[in-house]
């Protein structure tokens, strides 16, 4: 009997250039859960297409936060994007700034705003406090305003500051 394995009905794909591996290994350091599943490989099929040498990782699964992630090593010809980024809700101050220094390492300082960042690989993260959604959607649109206005002059967002602007 063959095994069955079990796969999540829609998970993302990531591409990079050659550092999947690398950056899965990164994520599963991160999240105290994560870990890494299967590997492929390139081969000799495809060469004159994808131009990877016999042996180059192809692709590499992984898990973090409870949910399914594949790296593929696609070569140069596409970059992450802000069109598309994960978000991490985080329940206190100290998760968030831990998710936002451990993510915004060796990225790019010149993209963190509003709780958003951009890590080494190029890959866009919104770290942000689970209460923000409460906040913005409580009914009172004077304090939701007021909550956007310190989201909208902040890097890493400060769950204090937000709560204070709100009237808690």
């Amino acid at each position: 009997m063959a095994n069955k394995t079990t796969v999540q009905k829609i998970s993302s794909c990531i591409w990079f250039d050659t550092q999947a591996e690398e950056a899965a290994k990164f994520y599963t350091s991160v999240f105290k859960d994560g870990k890494i599943g299967r590997v492929s490989y390139y081969g000799k099929e495809g060469y004159e297409v994808h131009k990877m040498p016999e042996g180059t990782v192809l692709t590499v699964e992984f898990e973090i936060g409870g949910q399914s992630f594949l790296g593929l090593n696609g070569g140069p010809i596409f970059k992450p994007s802000e069109a598309i980024s994960f978000v991490v809700n985080c329940g206190s101050q100290e998760e968030l700034d831990y998710y936002w220094d451990k993510l915004s390492e060796g990225g790019d300082p010149a993209s963190q705003v509003c709780g958003w960042l951009k890590d080494k690989f190029g890959v866009s993260w919104q770290v942000v406090p689970a209460v923000l959604a409460d906040l913005m959607t409580s009914g009172d649109k004077g304090k939701a305003e007021k909550v956007m206005a310190v989201v909208m002059q902040s890097k890493k967002l400060n769950i204090q500051e937000l709560e204070a602007a709100f009237g808690k």
